[in-house]
Protein backbone atom coordinates (compact mmCIF):
# COMPACT_ATOMS: atom_id res chain seq x y z
CA UNK A 1 0.00 0.00 0.00
CA UNK A 2 1.35 3.15 -0.48
CA UNK A 3 1.82 5.91 1.55
CA UNK A 4 -0.53 8.70 2.07
CA UNK A 5 0.49 11.70 0.12
CA UNK A 6 -1.22 14.68 -2.20
CA UNK A 7 -2.95 12.53 -4.08
CA UNK A 8 -4.14 10.19 -1.18
CA UNK A 9 -6.73 11.85 1.88
CA UNK A 10 -5.95 11.40 5.64
CA UNK A 11 -9.84 10.82 5.77
CA UNK A 12 -13.07 10.26 3.27
CA UNK A 13 -16.46 12.24 3.97
CA UNK A 14 -19.31 10.06 3.85
CA UNK A 15 -22.50 11.94 1.90
CA UNK A 16 -24.70 8.88 3.63
CA UNK A 17 -27.97 7.54 2.46
CA UNK A 18 -29.46 10.90 2.67
CA UNK A 19 -28.25 14.45 3.06
CA UNK A 20 -31.37 15.72 4.15
CA UNK A 21 -31.33 16.96 8.28
CA UNK A 22 -34.71 15.93 8.91
CA UNK A 23 -34.21 12.18 8.18
CA UNK A 24 -30.92 11.53 9.99
CA UNK A 25 -33.15 10.74 13.37
CA UNK A 26 -36.16 8.68 11.56
CA UNK A 27 -33.13 6.67 9.61
CA UNK A 28 -30.84 6.06 12.76
CA UNK A 29 -33.62 4.62 14.77
CA UNK A 30 -34.90 2.05 11.77
CA UNK A 31 -31.71 1.19 11.09
CA UNK A 32 -30.97 0.40 14.74
CA UNK A 33 -34.06 -1.62 14.56
CA UNK A 34 -32.65 -3.93 11.84
CA UNK A 35 -29.23 -4.05 13.34
CA UNK A 36 -30.52 -5.17 16.63
CA UNK A 37 -32.71 -7.94 14.70
CA UNK A 38 -29.81 -8.41 13.05
CA UNK A 39 -27.33 -9.31 16.00
CA UNK A 40 -30.52 -11.14 17.70
CA UNK A 41 -31.63 -13.24 15.30
CA UNK A 42 -28.08 -14.76 14.10
CA UNK A 43 -26.77 -15.04 17.15
CA UNK A 44 -29.81 -16.60 18.48
CA UNK A 45 -29.83 -19.00 15.20
CA UNK A 46 -26.30 -20.01 16.03
CA UNK A 47 -26.78 -20.47 19.75
CA UNK A 48 -30.27 -22.64 19.26
CA UNK A 49 -28.11 -24.87 16.95
CA UNK A 50 -25.10 -25.25 19.54
CA UNK A 51 -27.55 -26.19 22.36
CA UNK A 52 -29.45 -28.90 20.26
CA UNK A 53 -27.05 -31.86 19.79
CA UNK A 54 -30.09 -33.05 16.84
CA UNK A 55 -28.69 -30.06 14.76
CA UNK A 56 -25.25 -30.61 14.84
CA UNK A 57 -25.12 -32.16 11.48
CA UNK A 58 -23.15 -30.87 8.29
CA UNK A 59 -26.25 -28.68 6.92
CA UNK A 60 -26.83 -26.55 10.39
CA UNK A 61 -22.99 -26.19 10.77
CA UNK A 62 -22.83 -24.50 7.30
CA UNK A 63 -26.03 -22.63 8.37
CA UNK A 64 -24.15 -21.49 11.86
CA UNK A 65 -21.16 -20.32 9.65
CA UNK A 66 -23.90 -18.37 7.54
CA UNK A 67 -25.40 -16.67 10.02
CA UNK A 68 -21.24 -15.95 12.09
CA UNK A 69 -20.71 -14.22 8.45
CA UNK A 70 -24.18 -12.26 8.06
CA UNK A 71 -23.42 -10.80 11.44
CA UNK A 72 -19.89 -9.60 10.47
CA UNK A 73 -20.65 -8.86 7.69
CA UNK A 74 -23.31 -5.89 8.71
CA UNK A 75 -21.45 -5.56 11.36
CA UNK A 76 -18.54 -4.26 9.51
CA UNK A 77 -21.14 -0.81 7.82
CA UNK A 78 -24.02 -0.61 10.05
CA UNK A 79 -22.81 0.34 13.54
CA UNK A 80 -20.19 3.69 11.32
CA UNK A 81 -23.39 4.36 9.75
CA UNK A 82 -25.25 4.40 12.99
CA UNK A 83 -23.10 6.64 13.85
CA UNK A 84 -22.42 8.98 10.85
CA UNK A 85 -27.11 9.68 11.31
CA UNK A 86 -25.80 11.55 14.94
CA UNK A 87 -22.41 12.92 13.50
CA UNK A 88 -22.07 16.47 12.20
CA UNK A 89 -18.86 15.35 9.84
CA UNK A 90 -19.42 11.81 8.40
CA UNK A 91 -15.97 11.22 8.23
CA UNK A 92 -13.45 7.70 8.63
CA UNK A 93 -9.89 7.97 8.43
CA UNK A 94 -8.05 6.37 5.59
CA UNK A 95 -6.74 3.53 7.15
CA UNK A 96 -10.11 2.94 8.68
CA UNK A 97 -11.32 2.91 5.16
CA UNK A 98 -9.14 0.41 4.26
CA UNK A 99 -10.09 -1.66 7.25
CA UNK A 100 -13.64 -1.25 6.31
CA UNK A 101 -13.29 -2.35 2.99
CA UNK A 102 -10.92 -5.12 3.33
CA UNK A 103 -13.06 -6.73 5.61
CA UNK A 104 -16.61 -6.25 3.92
CA UNK A 105 -15.17 -8.29 0.64
CA UNK A 106 -13.45 -10.87 2.99
CA UNK A 107 -17.11 -11.64 4.49
CA UNK A 108 -18.84 -11.30 1.33
CA UNK A 109 -16.39 -12.98 -0.84
CA UNK A 110 -16.77 -16.15 1.49
CA UNK A 111 -20.34 -15.91 1.78
CA UNK A 112 -20.96 -16.62 -1.93
CA UNK A 113 -18.10 -20.16 -1.78
CA UNK A 114 -20.33 -20.30 1.10
CA UNK A 115 -24.06 -20.64 -0.42
CA UNK A 116 -22.09 -22.75 -2.97
CA UNK A 117 -20.92 -24.98 -0.05
CA UNK A 118 -24.63 -25.51 1.18
CA UNK A 119 -26.19 -26.11 -2.04
CA UNK A 120 -23.48 -29.00 -2.41
CA UNK A 121 -24.64 -30.52 0.83
CA UNK A 122 -28.18 -30.33 -0.05
CA UNK A 123 -27.09 -32.46 -3.49
CA UNK A 124 -25.35 -34.78 -1.27
CA UNK A 125 -28.38 -35.42 0.96
CA UNK A 126 -30.60 -35.70 -1.70
CA UNK A 127 -28.95 -37.58 -4.23
CA UNK A 128 -26.56 -39.51 -2.11
CA UNK A 129 -27.99 -39.93 1.01
CA UNK A 130 -26.61 -43.52 1.93
CA UNK A 131 -23.03 -41.60 1.07
CA UNK A 132 -23.79 -38.75 3.28
CA UNK A 133 -22.12 -39.02 6.21
CA UNK A 134 -18.81 -40.10 4.36
CA UNK A 135 -18.89 -37.45 1.87
CA UNK A 136 -19.87 -34.34 4.05
CA UNK A 137 -18.04 -35.29 6.96
CA UNK A 138 -17.76 -33.11 9.61
CA UNK A 139 -13.47 -32.58 8.14
CA UNK A 140 -14.99 -31.90 4.97
CA UNK A 141 -17.24 -29.23 6.15
CA UNK A 142 -14.22 -27.39 7.91
CA UNK A 143 -12.24 -27.56 5.34
CA UNK A 144 -15.12 -26.20 2.80
CA UNK A 145 -15.51 -23.51 5.29
CA UNK A 146 -11.55 -22.70 4.99
CA UNK A 147 -11.67 -22.16 1.86
CA UNK A 148 -13.98 -19.96 1.63
CA UNK A 149 -12.52 -17.49 4.05
CA UNK A 150 -9.23 -18.11 2.07
CA UNK A 151 -10.83 -17.22 -1.74
CA UNK A 152 -12.32 -13.94 0.76
CA UNK A 153 -8.84 -12.71 1.71
CA UNK A 154 -7.44 -13.35 -1.73
CA UNK A 155 -10.25 -11.51 -3.34
CA UNK A 156 -10.03 -8.92 -0.61
CA UNK A 157 -6.39 -8.44 -0.75
CA UNK A 158 -6.21 -7.82 -4.35
CA UNK A 159 -9.41 -5.15 -5.04
CA UNK A 160 -8.79 -3.43 -2.00
CA UNK A 161 -5.00 -2.91 -2.81
CA UNK A 162 -5.58 -2.46 -6.15
CA UNK A 163 -8.14 0.15 -4.91
CA UNK A 164 -6.48 2.34 -2.64
CA UNK A 165 -3.16 2.29 -5.16
CA UNK A 166 -5.38 5.02 -6.96
CA UNK A 167 -5.30 8.95 -6.63
CA UNK A 168 -7.43 10.48 -5.10
CA UNK A 169 -6.59 14.03 -5.94
CA UNK A 170 -10.09 15.50 -6.99
CA UNK A 171 -12.40 15.31 -3.93
CA UNK A 172 -12.53 12.89 -0.67
CA UNK A 173 -16.28 12.68 -0.33
CA UNK A 174 -17.84 9.16 -0.93
CA UNK A 175 -21.12 8.92 -1.80
CA UNK A 176 -22.29 6.50 -0.24
CA UNK A 177 -22.28 5.31 3.68
CA UNK A 178 -19.48 3.14 3.54
CA UNK A 179 -15.80 2.42 1.75
CA UNK A 180 -17.20 0.74 -1.54
CA UNK A 181 -15.53 0.08 -4.51
CA UNK A 182 -17.74 1.18 -7.13
CA UNK A 183 -17.93 5.16 -5.12
CA UNK A 184 -14.41 4.99 -4.33
CA UNK A 185 -13.56 3.97 -8.28
CA UNK A 186 -15.82 7.23 -9.45
CA UNK A 187 -14.39 9.35 -6.96
CA UNK A 188 -10.42 8.56 -7.82
CA UNK A 189 -8.74 10.92 -10.67
CA UNK A 190 -6.75 7.81 -11.66
CA UNK A 191 -7.24 5.83 -15.23
CA UNK A 192 -9.53 2.78 -13.55
CA UNK A 193 -9.88 0.61 -16.37
CA UNK A 194 -7.56 -2.02 -14.45
CA UNK A 195 -9.67 -1.63 -11.36
CA UNK A 196 -12.68 -2.39 -13.02
CA UNK A 197 -10.97 -5.58 -14.86
CA UNK A 198 -9.86 -6.88 -11.92
CA UNK A 199 -13.37 -6.40 -10.31
CA UNK A 200 -14.67 -8.29 -12.98
CA UNK A 201 -12.14 -11.20 -12.71
CA UNK A 202 -11.62 -12.04 -9.44
CA UNK A 203 -14.84 -10.37 -7.64
CA UNK A 204 -16.93 -11.98 -11.40
CA UNK A 205 -14.73 -15.18 -10.97
CA UNK A 206 -15.67 -15.67 -7.39
CA UNK A 207 -19.98 -14.51 -8.11
CA UNK A 208 -20.02 -16.64 -10.88
CA UNK A 209 -18.07 -19.71 -10.04
CA UNK A 210 -19.95 -20.05 -6.50
CA UNK A 211 -23.22 -19.38 -8.56
CA UNK A 212 -22.17 -22.36 -11.23
CA UNK A 213 -21.77 -24.68 -8.36
CA UNK A 214 -25.38 -23.85 -6.88
CA UNK A 215 -27.32 -24.14 -10.45
CA UNK A 216 -25.38 -27.26 -10.70
CA UNK A 217 -26.20 -28.73 -7.85
CA UNK A 218 -29.63 -27.39 -8.01
CA UNK A 219 -29.97 -29.11 -11.33
CA UNK A 220 -29.21 -32.78 -9.96
CA UNK A 221 -31.40 -32.02 -6.86
CA UNK A 222 -34.33 -31.16 -9.19
CA UNK A 223 -33.90 -34.42 -11.50
CA UNK A 224 -33.69 -36.14 -7.98
CA UNK A 225 -36.70 -34.87 -6.63
CA UNK A 226 -39.05 -35.51 -9.70
CA UNK A 227 -37.80 -39.03 -9.45
CA UNK A 228 -39.44 -39.49 -6.39
CA UNK A 229 -42.66 -40.76 -6.72
CA UNK A 230 -44.91 -39.48 -3.58
CA UNK A 231 -45.84 -35.66 -3.58
CA UNK A 232 -45.34 -36.05 0.10
CA UNK A 233 -41.66 -36.88 -0.27
CA UNK A 234 -41.17 -34.20 -3.27
CA UNK A 235 -42.63 -31.57 -0.78
CA UNK A 236 -40.38 -32.59 2.04
CA UNK A 237 -37.02 -33.46 -0.18
CA UNK A 238 -38.10 -29.70 -1.51
CA UNK A 239 -38.36 -27.76 1.65
CA UNK A 240 -35.09 -28.81 2.58
CA UNK A 241 -33.72 -26.59 0.11
CA UNK A 242 -36.51 -23.51 0.11
CA UNK A 243 -34.82 -21.62 2.34
CA UNK A 244 -31.32 -21.86 0.76
CA UNK A 245 -32.58 -20.97 -2.77
CA UNK A 246 -34.90 -17.91 -1.52
CA UNK A 247 -30.99 -16.53 0.18
CA UNK A 248 -29.25 -17.33 -3.10
CA UNK A 249 -31.73 -15.46 -4.91
CA UNK A 250 -31.47 -12.36 -2.52
CA UNK A 251 -27.76 -12.20 -2.08
CA UNK A 252 -26.92 -13.04 -5.61
CA UNK A 253 -29.37 -10.97 -7.25
CA UNK A 254 -27.72 -7.54 -5.27
CA UNK A 255 -24.30 -8.52 -5.83
CA UNK A 256 -23.89 -9.34 -9.36
CA UNK A 257 -26.32 -6.24 -9.78
CA UNK A 258 -23.63 -4.00 -8.04
CA UNK A 259 -20.12 -4.86 -8.91
CA UNK A 260 -20.78 -6.89 -12.36
CA UNK A 261 -21.07 -3.46 -14.67
CA UNK A 262 -18.74 -0.71 -15.71
CA UNK A 263 -18.38 2.37 -13.90
CA UNK A 264 -20.10 3.93 -16.42
CA UNK A 265 -23.81 2.62 -16.02
CA UNK A 266 -22.86 3.55 -12.07
CA UNK A 267 -26.12 5.52 -10.49
CA UNK A 268 -25.35 6.20 -7.32
CA UNK A 269 -28.52 6.89 -5.70
CA UNK A 270 -30.22 3.72 -7.04
CA UNK A 271 -26.82 1.95 -5.68
CA UNK A 272 -27.74 3.52 -2.32
CA UNK A 273 -30.83 1.26 -2.47
CA UNK A 274 -28.85 -1.77 -3.27
CA UNK A 275 -26.10 -1.26 -0.73
CA UNK A 276 -28.56 -1.15 1.75
CA UNK A 277 -30.29 -4.71 0.89
CA UNK A 278 -26.90 -6.58 0.77
CA UNK A 279 -25.17 -5.13 3.42
CA UNK A 280 -28.66 -4.39 5.89
CA UNK A 281 -31.43 -6.30 5.01
CA UNK A 282 -30.16 -9.25 3.88
CA UNK A 283 -28.53 -10.45 6.99
CA UNK A 284 -31.73 -9.22 9.06
CA UNK A 285 -33.44 -11.89 6.73
CA UNK A 286 -31.28 -14.80 6.80
CA UNK A 287 -32.27 -15.93 9.61
CA UNK A 288 -35.39 -15.06 10.02
CA UNK A 289 -35.68 -17.45 6.42
CA UNK A 290 -34.21 -20.25 7.99
CA UNK A 291 -35.88 -20.10 10.90
CA UNK A 292 -39.53 -19.90 9.62
CA UNK A 293 -39.01 -23.15 7.17
CA UNK A 294 -37.34 -25.09 9.38
CA UNK A 295 -39.27 -27.17 11.77
CA UNK A 296 -36.42 -28.23 13.86
CA UNK A 297 -34.83 -24.62 14.52
CA UNK A 298 -38.34 -23.69 15.60
CA UNK A 299 -38.96 -26.64 17.52
CA UNK A 300 -35.67 -25.64 19.42
CA UNK A 301 -36.91 -22.28 19.86
CA UNK A 302 -40.27 -23.27 21.41
CA UNK A 303 -38.59 -25.74 23.87
CA UNK A 304 -36.34 -22.45 24.97
CA UNK A 305 -39.66 -20.30 25.20
CA UNK A 306 -41.47 -22.94 27.16
CA UNK A 307 -38.03 -23.37 29.56
CA UNK A 308 -38.07 -19.98 29.93
CA UNK A 309 -41.03 -19.05 30.75
CA UNK A 310 -42.11 -22.06 33.24
CA UNK A 311 -39.20 -20.99 35.14
CA UNK A 312 -40.70 -17.32 35.54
Amino acid sequence: MKKRNQTSPMEFVFLGITENTAWQGPLFGVFLVIYSITMVGNLGLITLIRINPRLHTPMYFFLTNLSFLDFCYSSVTVPKMLANFLSERKVIGFSACVAQMSLFIIFGSAECYLLASMAYDRYVAICSPLLYSVTVSLKICILLVAACYVAGVVNSVTLTTSTFLLDFCNSNIINSFFCDIPPLLALSCSDTHVNELLVFAFGGFIQMSSLCIIMVSYVFIIIAILRIRSTEGKCKAFSTCASHLTAVSLFYGTIIFMYLRPTSSYSLNQDHVVSVLYTVIIPMLNPIIYSLRNKDVKDTLGKVLSMGSSQH
